[in-house]
């Protein structure tokens, strides 16, 4: 029960981009069609849960120990992050080429999404409530949060890819096309997920 209300509230009530505001350039630069949300989606999912699982054994098992979790936290977390875009971006050219030529230049763009350094600072430093209990996460708590999170930025992502396809087809004032109008569509789609608020 403990990980479906952190799936749930990681997806639709605090979800990354409506209520932490992380991740926007991304959600803004890659959602202009539906099949490049999907990709940097998969991609996203994938390297935020491994960056979170080598951030919070690495915080844990050696920065904590060592007493430079307070110093050394987002400079160890930004290094590991960009060095793990770094390997699975190595790894899939020799594995799966087409895997790789598929996802592109979302993997590069993984390393600047502040959505993934922030769940991997939050998952380490953020007192969760459960229970009327507050804790950190332990290590599988920390990973259903990481999937959550990254599940509701690309269920955000694909909606609002969709949503400026359909408006791309409309009729719109001259001053109103391109960006503007597709921050308009972004603030309704984030006051539909205020819509959730107290559902978990």
């Amino acid at each position: 029960m403990k990980y479906l209300i952190i799936i749930l509230s990681t997806i639709l009530v605090n979800n990354v981009i409506f209520s932490q505001f992380l991740g926007i350039c991304p959600f803004l630069g890659t959602s202009k069609k539906t099949s490049t949300a999907v990709g940097m989606s998969a991609a996203v999912i994938f390297v935020m849960t491994l960056a979170t699982l080598v951030t919070w054994l690495v915080n844990q098992y050696i920065l904590i120990p060592l007493g430079l979790d307070k110093f050394m936290q987002t400079i160890a977390f930004i290094l590991i992050i960009a060095a793990l875009v770094q390997m699975v971006e190595i790894i899939l050219k020799k594995i799966s080429p087409s895997l790789y030529t598929a996802l592109g230049v979302f993997l590069p763009l993984i390393t600047t999404n502040c959505a993934v350094l922030g769940v991997a600072l939050t998952v380490v430093t953020k007192p969760f409530n459960y229970g009327g209990v507050p804790h950190l996460l332990s290590l599988g708590e920390s990973m259903v949060y990481a999937v959550g999170i990254a599940l509701g930025f690309g269920l955000a992502l694909v909606l609002f890819a969709g949503l400026r396809e359909h408006v791309e087809l409309m009729e719109a004032p001259k001053g109103m096309k391109g960006t503007p109008i597709a921050l308009i569509v972004a603030g309704i789609l984030a006051m539909a997920f205020m819509g959730f608020t107290g559902v978990v």
